[in-house]
């Protein structure tokens, strides 16, 4: 059995449709069990386990774990993910599952400039210190946080702190597929993986090809990194945590060139997905 966290998430809903296309035993994690999980509901779709969980309730993992031989585990980034990460690897164990694959992030490092990779290199660590069998997948930015754009494109401007420096995204159904990868062949657990989509863009190049997309004008806007800071907290209401983090990983791009690498090709034996394409699928999110 295979005991997906974050079952509603982007990256953990993706896994689950691929699990299911697999037809691996799967069963969905959420802290709303009595609320439908995107995509599992129909007439042409297998019945899916559903069970309540929350990472912050010991008793509910205990529970949730029962019988399972493997875990996804993928939580919201939070100043409280290290101790609660740790928490679930430390049940987890306890519970019988001997594979853990874990979503992390790039730099992860215990001197990171991204305040969340030091916050993943210590789950990893500890992950490593359990003896646990696990595979760690470090995906660059998701394709799917682009659609958090809209507000800004609506306006006719995205924001950033990157200048033209390329960005690295991914799709997160290509995680979530070489997630089922991991879990379901042994050639794939056990590594650690660093997940990108086909090319690394600019965000000047993303307002350019969302003009082309909508129609519209978009450009792109450079700020300094106190300045986008500020914009996010007070414009977008983000916590201050948030706002630091999106902050740290914009300039990380500039501190460190990213260029996309063949990983997601080399496991999945197909290209992973296209930004254009998939800017194309959610055009009406850029055309309000």
């Amino acid at each position: 059995m295979i005991v997906v966290m974050g079952a509603t998430g982007a990256t953990g809903n993706a896994l689950l449709h691929s699990l299911l296309a697999l037809g691996a035993p799967v069963r969905a994690l959420t802290r709303t069990p009595h609320s439908p999980i995107p995509g599992t509901t129909g007439a042409h779709q297998p019945p899916v386990e559903v069970r309540y969980a929350d990472a912050a309730d010991p008793g509910s993992l205990h529970t949730a774990f029962k019988g399972a031989d493997q875990l996804f585990l993928a939580m919201a980034n939070s100043p409280a993910q290290v101790e609660l990460e740790t928490r679930v690897i430390d049940i987890a164990a306890e519970a019988g599952i001997g594979h853990i694959v874990k979503i992390s992030a790039p730099a992860t490092e215990p001197d990171s400039p991204v305040a969340i990779s030091r916050g993943h290199h210590a789950v990893e660590e500890h992950l490593r210190a359990c003896g646990l069998t696990h595979t760690i997948l470090r995906p660059y930015a998701f394709m799917q946080n682009l659609l958090r754009l809209a507000p800004t494109v609506a306006r006719g401007v995205i924001l950033g702190t990157t200048g033209d420096a390329p960005c690295n995204h991914i799709d997160c159904r290509d995680i979530g597929d070489v997630a089922a990868a991991a879990l379901t062949r042994p050639d794939i657990a056990g590594g650690t993986y660093s997940l990108t989509g086909p090319e690394a863009v600019s965000y000047p190049d993303i307002a350019s090809r969302i003009s082309s997309l909508s129609g519209k004008q978009v450009r792109y806007v450079d700020l300094t990194p106190d300045e986008l800071r500020d914009n996010l907290i007070h414009q977008a209401h983000m916590p201050t945590w948030l706002a630091d983090h999106v902050t740290e990983i914009q300039q990380l791009a500039i501190t460190r060139p990213e260029t996309p690498n063949g990983t997601v090709a080399d496991i999945l034996g197909r290209p992973p997905r296209t930004l254009d394409a998939f800017l194309r699928e959610h055009q009406a999110f850029f055309s309000r």
